[in-house]
């Protein structure tokens, strides 16, 4: 705790908060922000992911192509599909944090990525 009441002992490192700000830019996007919530539920690949939120399949790669440069995703192959998980479970405390205070979680998103 500081002496000021804030809680924060001191000020991150600027890296720290770039990371931050990187994180919450992929989570901006709405539909990135639909796949992770449901790769919350378990690890899934393209298609099924398509099939659940409603996108297209190049919209959903695209999607999940940012999400796993910016180190929220990551992806193994099994046989000739690519299956995607959350690479750090604390994403989905942050975007439970994020929703409504009083609402309930969707249990599966019904909007459209769209194209």
């Amino acid at each position: 705790m500081s002496g000021d009441g804030s809680g924060f002992a001191g000020d991150p490192p600027p890296e720290a908060l770039d990371a931050a700000a990187t994180v919450f830019g992929l989570l901006a996007s709405p539909a990135r922000l639909h796949l992770v919530w449901a790769l919350a539920g378990g690890e899934s690949d393209v298609t099924r992911l398509a099939q659940r939120l409603g996108g297209a399949l190049p919209a959903i790669s695209q999607h999940l192509t940012k999400l796993k440069l910016g180190g929220l995703v990551g992806s193994r192959r099994e046989g000739r599909r690519q299956v995607y998980y959350l690479r750090d479970p604390r994403i989905v405390e942050l975007v439970g944090a994020l929703l409504v205070p009083g609402s309930e979680a969707p249990a599966a998103p019904e909007r459209s990525l769209g194209a």
